[in-house]
């Protein structure tokens, strides 16, 4: 796996192939026999593409089922953000083994039920939807309230909002405020308790679901993700995905990448930085979130073994230099990019 697979933006492949309709003449389209062969697949009622075009590119996948909507609707959900361009909203679940299918909200239009999409008749305002390379998408805030409500569960919810943020298409403060603005919605409770948990500062699902279990399985204080730690000198230490200021506590998520030989070099020297300071340190290791009592157990151990020094009494800091630039909020670049004003407007 490589450091790629964990970027949470990505651009949309070039070579994605829009569905089309029978064409008597065969040029625009299959001809109503060379539709029905081998050589064709049909994506949707009336609608194909050549057989070779891979289905499991999931922009491909969205491409196909948001050629059915004409006049009104728009994808939707995790397939909008995805769209927009998170990655992390790769349209499957159980670890990958499954597509989910692509959401689209309709209103009052009618579209013929299919497996491949789930729809959506609840209201879409004008100012909700945005034409997106040929394809109408909701808006990212009307998208991921959508996707939120659509998870159902707690902590799949604060994944979304985290890697909507991740991806730098909204703040937490940005979609409070589109939430708050729709009282009567269906599922909004929910939503709101998921943005109680909800952070700008998570870079990954992992990081997101190993803070959760910190949290709730855990039972510890909320603690500082992605946050800068600095020796005495002002040289920076590294950038632990959670952090006890407390405990002085460094927790990280190990992916398979991190197994490569440059990078985990790199996590060793790392490590040793944190405890030459005097920072405790635990690991959280691909496959073990899924034993969530297990891996709360691994941090409450080395909690225990924590020194739970004021930074001052040890050889940390979280003062950064004066020489060393904040690190930009995402509000302030939200604002900066013109995204903000869109993301408070609808």
């Amino acid at each position: 796996m490589t450091r790629e697979h964990w970027q949470p933006t990505c651009r949309r492949p070039d070579d994605l192939v829009t569905p089309v309709r029978v064409d008597p003449a065969g040029v625009a389209g299959p001809t109503r026999g060379q539709s029905q062969g081998s050589r064709w697949r049909q994506t949707s009622t009336g609608l194909y593409v050549p057989a070779s075009v891979d289905e499991s590119v999931v922009e491909q996948r969205i491409l196909e089922q948001a050629s059915r909507i004409r006049q009104y609707g728009a994808v939707t959900a995790w397939a909008a953000l995805r769209w927009h361009g998170a990655a992390f909203f790769d349209g499957t679940t159980d670890g990958g083994r499954t597509r989910l299918p692509v959401p689209l909200v309709v209103g009052r239009s009618r579209l013929r039920p299919d497996p491949r999409v789930s729809l959506c008749e609840e209201q879409l305002a004008p100012s909700e939807r945005v034409l997106v390379d040929d394809v109408w998408v909701t808006t990212v805030q009307r998208a991921l309230f959508d996707e939120v409500r659509r998870t159902r569960s707690l902590w799949a919810a604060v994944v979304a909002i985290e890697m909507a943020a991740a991806a730098r298409l909204i703040s937490v403060r940005l979609f409070a405020g589109y939430v708050e603005r729709r009282p009567a919605w269906t599922g909004v409770p929910f939503v709101r308790t998921a943005l109680l948990h909800a952070i700008d500062h998570s870079r990954s699902p992992q990081e997101t679901l190993m803070r959760l279990c910190w949290l709730f399985e855990a039972g510890l204080p909320p603690p500082l993700c992605n946050q800068e730690l600095f020796d005495l000198d002002g040289r920076l230490l590294g950038v632990p995905d959670l952090f006890d200021p407390v405990a002085g506590l460094v927790g990280e998520y190990d992916g398979a990448d991190h197994k490569d030989g440059e990078r985990h070099r790199a996590d060793v020297a790392r490590e040793e930085r944190f405890r030459d300071h005097g920072l405790e340190y635990f690991e959280i290791v691909r496959g073990d979130l899924r034993d969530r009592r297990r891996a709360a157990a691994r941090m409450l151990n080395a909690r225990s073994r924590a020194k739970f020094l004021p930074p001052e009494s040890g050889a940390w800091t979280l003062t950064r230099p004066p020489w060393r630039p904040a690190p930009e909020s995402l509000d302030d670049h939200l604002e900066r990019a013109g995204l903000a004003a869109g993301l408070t407007t609808t």
